[in-house]
């Protein structure tokens, strides 16, 4: 069997890879020909280049697979990513929104920018890496340019959705979407996921979003949701 790519039903720019052995996965479409970020396989298929996206290994993922209904990102939107690691599902963003979008990606442990800087955000120029801490949006307000379309959040951090939340406030837009990849054991190990998940749709519902969805990630992440809102 061959492996092929199509489009994913929903969402645009993102795919449905169908591998050799008929597993299905996701994928994007490489903007780095080539060069893959965390060991992800890639396929060629009709000039382009598509890279394999792992639900064991970015939330976004598994909760396309898990049936999550909205995916706000879009091709040329701009993204502010809280929590970008050493970019393995910012990158991904990156394929999505294309050459004309921009995805901001803020890191506070500087091995992980390290990491995104010199094997991501060096070939990737939609990238722009900022090593801050989520919980100050006001120190890297100087390098968003203007209002952003959507905010994913996957930070281990206590107060998930009040710092979400205050970065909604200096950088979304009228309209604009947010994605919260909520870990339940950095808020509160001693409640049951499913209350950490509600408590915090309580904190976005009382600082003015309406929650779209909630959707859990297992078996890819234990305890973690992925929660979708919009102003």
């Amino acid at each position: 069997m061959h492996e092929r790519v199509r489009p994913h039903p929903q969402f645009p720019a993102i795919y449905q890879a169908t591998l050799e052995n008929g597993a299905q996965r996701l994928a994007t479409k490489n903007s780095v020909l080539g060069r893959n970020v965390y060991g992800e396989r890639l396929i060629r298929q009709k000039g382009a280049e598509y890279r394999v996206w792992d639900a064991f290994r970015s939330k976004l993922a598994a909760a396309i697979i898990k049936n999550l209904k909205t995916v706000p990102i879009r091709p040329d939107h701009r993204v502010l990513y809280l929590g970008a690691a050493s970019g393995t599902t910012a990158s991904h963003v990156s394929d999505i929104v294309g050459e004309n979008g921009r995805v901001y990606c803020v890191e506070f442990a500087s091995r992980s920018i390290r990491e995104l800087v010199n094997n991501v955000c060096a070939y990737r120029l939609n990238m722009v890496p900022i090593l801050e801490d989520a919980r100050f949006p006001e120190k890297y307000s100087l390098f968003v340019n203007g209002e952003v379309d959507d905010i994913y959040c996957d930070i281990a951090q206590p107060e998930q959705a009040k710092i979400l939340a205050d970065n909604a406030d200096l950088f979304l837009k009228d309209s604009g979407w947010v994605m919260l990849a909520v870990k339940a054991q950095s808020i509160d190990v001693t409640k049951e996921p499913s209350e950490v998940y509600k408590q915090e749709v309580r904190v976005l519902e009382n600082r003015g979003f309406h929650v779209e969805e909630v959707v859990q990630l297992e078996p890819y992440d234990k305890a973690h949701a992925m929660i979708v809102a919009q102003t």
